[in-house]
Formats: C-alpha cells, structure tokens, sequence
C-alpha cells in the first residue's frame, strides 16, 4: 500500500467551517479514482496549510493522479502549489476492524 501526502500552505489562513465546504465541493472529483482507496482532507491547526492524506493500491495508481492538470487545479482552487510526498505502509493497524494488515 502508499501513502500520499499532499500539502500547500495557503494564502491566507481558513477556519474549519471554510475548509470543510471547500473539500465537499471537490470531494466528487476523487471518487471513483482507479486505485485510490481513501483520502483524507486535511487543515492545519492554524489553517494555514491543507493538503490531503490518500491511500493508493500503488504509486503507479497514484501518480496518474499528480499530474500537472492536477496541480493546475489545485493551484486555480487554492491559489498555491501542492507537495506530494510517497510513503511505503508495509503494516496498517485498524481499531475499528480491529486488526494488523500486511501489504
């Protein structure tokens, strides 16, 4: 399994309520994506930086979606570049399942 994390610092701060109906509003872009099992939008404490946590089969899944139509968009919504960053997740620990994946 990988893990992208993507950031941006934004141009200026925003709350959580802002945050929230401005995920909701691209959230439908991300379903249905080939290979992306979950994301997660993400703010930072002081809302001064966003980006999103997904989950991917594999990076060659996740790398369709980084492209620089991608970026364009992100950078049309939120007025600033994106990071991405791919991790390796050999072992998941789920709470809720309440079980230790391997991949």
């Amino acid at each position: 399994m990988i893990i992208a994390i993507t950031a941006f610092a934004l141009p200026k701060p925003i709350t959580h309520g802002e945050a929230r109906r401005i995920f909701l509003s691209t959230a439908p872009t991300y379903q249905d994506v080939p290979g992306l099992l979950r994301k997660h939008y993400i703010l930072s404490e002081d809302g001064g930086t966003a980006g999103g946590v997904y989950l991917w089969n594999s990076r060659a899944e996740a790398q369709v979606l980084y492209t620089d139509a991608w970026r364009a968009f992100v950078r049309e919504k939120y007025g600033t570049d994106p990071t991405v960053t791919y991790f390796d997740s050999p072992v998941m620990v789920d709470n809720v399942a309440q079980q230790v994946f391997t991949y």
